[in-house]
Order: structure tokens, then sequence, then C-alpha cells
């Protein structure tokens, strides 16, 4: 190895701390691994977005809100599918769901389950005042087809109406669009991407299955922690993180504390700060 005063020791020296950098991230990674045991961790997911009341405020940081998903996943190698979309009045959207599959897709993004707030100088206020807005995140794993979950046909409302997103003439002018509603959970999906009505009713039903199998899977386990004095609770509903751009810069996340001032980076998708703090905290 060069003295530090020979030519050639400082490039060396990036070099072996790029290195370090580079293990470190393998064996965190393999940490939070470790934690992914769940019996739904190791799934593709469903992954939906919901514009808080808000009007356009809500539709535009649930847009936001999209495209930073959109990009973690794709940074971590999933592919994303687009499954369902309402564009909103005016900007943004009113809601989304994308399939994200890859290795554990649902293991990472359940920890982004709950109530996102923003707090920005609206682009859409003469008066440049400053506004609140929340967008609520549901995460659901896919299930396989070995899975079996019974559903009565006289429990699902099955409503097909005109799709409303990008797709050509095809589905723009045909009431391909589906939505299921199932009456003793109230679990409503939809699905407005596939070619035909009878694709996007299979897709609704492949939702569905994979929500009520999540809630019998979440109530197995809830029980098993009662079981072992478990205390801790989770409340998916509740706000979870909080997005501030004005009068400072801070994303910080409420059920671990992890923050960063990066929020650019953190809307390009640079999320995984949150989620490994999350992972390590409740895994």
């Amino acid at each position: 190895m060069p003295e530090a005063s020979e030519p050639g020791f400082e490039s060396l020296l990036d070099e072996l701390l790029q290195e370090l950098d580079f293990i470190e991230k393998g064996l965190n990674d393999l940490e939070i691994r470790k934690m992914l045991s769940g019996e739904l961790d190791n799934k593709n997911c469903y992954l939906s977005i919901n514009a808080g009341a808000g009007g356009t405020e809500a539709c535009d940081w649930a847009q936001m809100l999209s495209r930073m998903y959109q990009r973690w996943a794709a940074s971590r190698g999933w592919k994303v599918e687009l499954v369902d979309t309402v564009d909103g009045d005016v900007v943004g959207i009113k809601n989304a769901t994308f399939k994200f599959s890859g290795d554990y897709a649902y293991g990472y993004s359940k920890s982004e389950k709950g109530v996102h707030r923003l707090v920005r100088i609206s682009p859409f206020d003469s008066n440049a005042k400053r506004h609140t807005s929340f967008a609520s995140i549901d995460v659901t794993p896919e299930i396989t087809d070995d899975i079996v979950v019974e559903i009565k046909p006289d429990d699902v409302r099955v409503d097909t109406y005109r799709s409303s997103g990008a797709g050509g003439q095809h589905v723009n002018k045909t009431d391909s669009a589906v939505r299921l509603t199932h009456a003793p959970s109230g679990i409503v999906v939809s699905c407005q991407t596939q070619r035909s009505q009878v694709q996007n009713k299979e897709a609704c039903y492949k939702m569905l299955r994979s929500k009520l199998y999540e809630i019998e899977v979440t109530q197995r386990e809830n029980a098993l922690k009662a079981m072992g004095g478990e205390k801790r609770e989770i409340a998916w509903g509740s706000q979870i993180r909080n997005y501030v751009f004005q009068p400072y810069t801070l994303v910080k996340d409420t059920r671990t504390k992890a923050e960063s001032g990066n929020i650019q980076a953190v809307m390009d998708g640079d999320i995984d700060e949150f989620v490994n703090a999350y992972l390590k905290e409740f895994g």
C-alpha cells in the first residue's frame, strides 16, 4: 500500500472507502432481511394511494406520492404495474393502485401503511399561504393461487363503469372497468387497466382475496402476540410521516423518529432510511 505522501494514495483511499460503504450496506440489508420472516413478507403487493380531504391540494399530494413510490420500487428492481387510477378534478389523482412485483415487496412496503401529511406553500394559492394536505397509503400482499380464500357470490356487489384513465379508444368507450364491494368486510376494490371487463373482474377478485387473507393472517399474528404478552400496538390508520417543504425542509417519521432534511431525495424515492428504521423497530 502506498504511503500517504505517495502518488495514488488518495485514489486508493477513495476506493477503500467506497468498498467499505458497499460492505456496510450489504450487512445492513442482511440485517433487515432477517426481520422479514412474516408469513406474507416475501409476497408481491398492491400499494394504494388515496387523497384526503382538500380537493386540488390533496390530489396533487397524492400524485407526488405516486411518483415517489414508483421511483422507490424501481430503485429496488421491482416491476411496477398500474392497476387502477382516478384523476383529480383539476390536477393530480384522487386515488391510484399499483402492483409491485419483486423480492419481499410486501415486507418492505408494509412500513408505508398509514396517513402521510404534507406542509408547504401552495402553488395553487395566489396569496402564497401554507397549506396542509393528507393522503393515505394502504398495502396488501398478493396471495398465490395455492392459497384458498372463500368468497360467497352473494356477498359481493359487482359494478361496471367506463374507464377514465388513459388506454385508447377501447377502454374509454366501453364499460370495461369493474368495482367489487364485499358486504361483510366493507372492502372495495376496482380495476380499469385491463383490456376487457372479464380481465378487470379477475384482477378485482384477486385483490379482494388478497385483502381478506391479509386480515386473516393479521388477526392470527395479533392473537399470537397477545398470548406472548406483546403489548405494542401499531395503528395503521394514524399519521405516520410528516413532509415539511416550508418554512424549512424536513421529513420525519412519527413512529421511529427517523428524519431527513433532503426532501428532494425523499420525493425522488430515497425512502429506505424510513423503511429500514421501521423494520428494525417493529419488524
